[in-house]
């Protein structure tokens, strides 16, 4: 993402603003709508200058939109050449060919164009840490996949699997939007984690606050939680939503060398534990162990004193197989 200069010509920073204000008043809900018009509103009336670019990008935007559906309804010879008139009036008006040719292409769409767009992915065993264009600091942790799209008014990281933490830069006028297969995450700034594992999606926050949906959530209603710093939310793969707490420094440790389980169903454990070994742990299927859980804090460098822990833990024992890998099964 290019720079901007830092002799970018006012007149069209202020027309690129009523822009930006004039498409969150056509997109998004209607408290941003409602927000939008307002600072519109009263931004016109602080110059000359303002109103004169306000003016510009009404004319601009609409010019457009009759232009896109011109694409869909053919319009009568004598009409499609009056609108053609109209539009070459419209875009005469903003002033430069630049500007010109920006709308030309469709306000809205020029809107909507990503700023920056990112796919990052970890394998097996492999961490990650990367600074997104806007400041905000990204960590993954191994067999992790997950893209980040920066926008104009607003930030979104989808992510397919795995688990991230990240530390978001505050900007109220673009929020940020972790997005799952099964649930969507909402937050302006603050740390948190996210992890998408076939048995749910978990998010734990370490500061500030964010906003939780499950999949069948309406978007444009109340969260289905709000956590706090030190809260968690678990949805399960059939939208069920369980809240807890935890604690504010567990949240990503396995950055700093350590797995971290609360009351951790023991399939999901192992599978975390087999993210950084070379000879997984298996957990035998017909032994009833997945109602199991554990909790406990344990060093990614030692997974033998976990994996001698386990039988002092819970009704398990070890069995070592041939290929050295280990199955774990009921006692």
């Amino acid at each position: 993402m290019a720079a901007a200069s830092t002799g970018a010509d006012p007149h069209r920073k202020h027309l690129e603003y009523a822009l930006l204000l004039i498409a969150r008043q056509h997109a998004g809900d209607a408290a941003t709508a409602e927000t939008a018009s307002q600072t519109f509103a009263r931004w016109r009336a602080q110059s000359a200058e303002h109103e004169a670019a306000a003016q510009r990008a009404l004319q601009g935007w609409g010019a457009t939109e009759a232009h896109a559906l011109q694409a869909d309804f053919a319009l009568p010879a004598s009409q499609a050449e009056r609108s053609r008139q109209q539009r070459r009036r419209s875009l005469s008006l903003l002033g430069t060919a630049g500007l010109a040719s920006l709308l030309g292409l469709g306000g809205r769409w020029y809107w909507q164009q990503p700023l920056a767009r990112m796919a990052l992915h970890t394998g097996h065993g492999q961490m990650l840490a990367q600074n997104l264009p806007d400041g905000s600091h990204l960590d993954l942790a191994p067999s992790t996949s997950v893209e980040a799209v920066l926008y104009r008014d607003r930030r979104v990281l989808q992510l397919a699997r795995g688990e991230i933490r990240l530390d978001v830069v505050h900007d109220a006028q673009r929020p940020l939007e972790v997005q799952t297969p099964l649930g969507r995450v909402q937050v302006l700034g603050t740390v948190f984690s996210v992890a998408l594992r076939p048995s749910g999606l978990q998010v734990s926050v370490a500061q500030g606050r964010v906003a939780v949906w499950g999949l069948d959530s309406d978007a444009s209603q109340a969260a289905d939680v709000v956590l706090a710093a030190g809260e968690a939310a678990r949805l399960d793969a059939q939208g069920g939503l369980h809240t807890s707490s935890v604690n504010r420094q567990d949240v990503g440790a396995w950055r700093d060398g350590w797995l971290v389980f609360d009351h951790t169903p023991l399939p999901e454990v192992l599978s975390r534990w087999n993210d950084y070994l070379e000879r997984p742990l298996q957990l035998d299927a017909a032994g009833g162990l997945q109602s199991l859980h554990l909790t406990g804090s344990f060093q990614l460098r030692d997974p033998a004193t976990f994996v001698a822990s386990l039988p002092r833990s819970l009704p398990v024992r070890v069995e070592r197989l041939p290929d050295g890998s280990s199955l774990i099964r009921r006692r």
